[in-house]
């Protein structure tokens, strides 16, 4: 398809070269007599190929401007494929492409309004399962509230009443104080194993009071220091992202990290966050083992889970790999500053 749009201008003029041959042979054949007649026939006769000349030359410029109309359409569509919602093309000029071009506009418009509808839709959505979540985060904090009472505090009660009783048991029974302290041994132990249990799942949330850059900068050395791997992590985000897109971001950050960790086998990991006007970059890339195809396709180490995620806010997840070869994870969300910055004073 290209290649027939690079080649239009000469078509035309070959087109035209063979429909004025025809029609002067038609004609030549046809008035011979009457030009030879006429004063200066023979003149007449040697402007037939001039004719023919002005013919080609006419239709090649046509062509070549009908070319670059058809060019500018094709990669409006290129960059429409590709993500970019704001790819206008002009309306002023009136010719055959003027109502295509302006349907062209339309459909773009449209598209990026609805786009921005099903973002901060999906947003909403993830707000609001955060907030439900957040809920019953609370809940659980409530419940090991009540464990850390009804255990932890209970054992260490038996713990200070035994211990106070030991130095009385020292003098009278030395070897049921032997005992004792055996058990206080143990019961420390025990008390210390489910206080920690309990301090792990106290420990708040990384994205809890910070932006999506900062709780990378707390959490991906920390993750890779406790998985035996080399963590690069580049962040070029210069502005503040929507809080739903930093929460999905977020998790799926933490979905590619642990499958990398479970599966690749890495050394050697790299993570690296941008943007551009348009969308959020992510990628994610490591030196493991790599997988093959068919497990791309089955959605297989989580895929389908950070795919999900991605649409929510009206982006793609994009995985490459081949076994041996490592894997890339590339996830690109659209940016919509405007349209949210209007509704958040809104």
């Amino acid at each position: 398809m290209p290649k027939l749009l690079r080649n239009i201008k000469w078509e035309w003029a070959f087109y035209a070269a063979i429909s004025g041959a025809v029609v002067m042979a038609i004609i030549y054949g046809l008035w011979r007599p009457h030009i030879k007649a006429l004063p200066g026939g023979a003149a007449i006769y040697r402007l037939i190929p001039l004719l023919i000349v002005v013919r080609i030359v006419g239709a090649y410029f046509r062509g070549r401007r009908y070319q670059s109309r058809i060019d500018a359409l094709q990669e409006a569509l290129k960059q429409s494929a590709a993500g970019n919602w704001e790819a206008r093309l002009p309306e002023e000029r009136a010719d055959a492409f003027a109502g295509a071009y302006r349907e062209f506009n339309r459909l773009q418009q449209g598209l990026a309004e609805r786009l921005r509808l099903l973002q901060q839709l999906g947003e909403k959505e993830v707000m609001g399962k955060a907030a439900t979540v957040e809920e019953a985060v609370l809940e659980e904090r409530r419940r090991l509230a009540r464990d850390l009472h009804d255990t932890v505090s209970q054992q260490l009660f038996a713990i200070h009443m035994s211990a106070s009783a030991l130095p009385a048991l020292l003098d009278k029974n030395p070897e049921h104080a032997g005992r004792v302290m055996q058990q206080l041994i143990e019961m420390s132990k025990a008390a210390q194993r489910q206080m920690r249990g309990l301090i792990a799942q106290l420990r708040p949330l990384e994205l809890q009071g910070r932006t999506l850059p900062e709780a990378l900068d707390r959490w991906f050395p920390d993750y890779c220091r406790q998985n035996g791997m080399q963590g690069t992590l580049d962040v070029r985000v210069s502005a503040a992202l929507p809080p739903a897109m930093e929460h999905q971001l977020f998790l799926i950050i933490q979905e590619a990290m642990a499958n990398v960790m479970k599966h690749s086998g890495a050394d050697e990991v790299r993570l690296v966050l941008g943007e551009t006007d348009r969308q959020v970059l992510l990628s994610i890339d490591d030196d493991g083992e790599g997988f093959s195809a068919d497990q791309v396709k089955a959605g297989s180490y989580g895929l389908t889970t950070m795919r999900e995620r991605a649409i929510q806010l009206g982006g793609d997840v994009e995985i490459a790999t081949k076994p041996g070869a490592g894997t890339r994870i590339k996830v690109g969300l659209p940016k919509f500053a405007q349209a949210n910055e209007r509704d958040g004073r809104g």
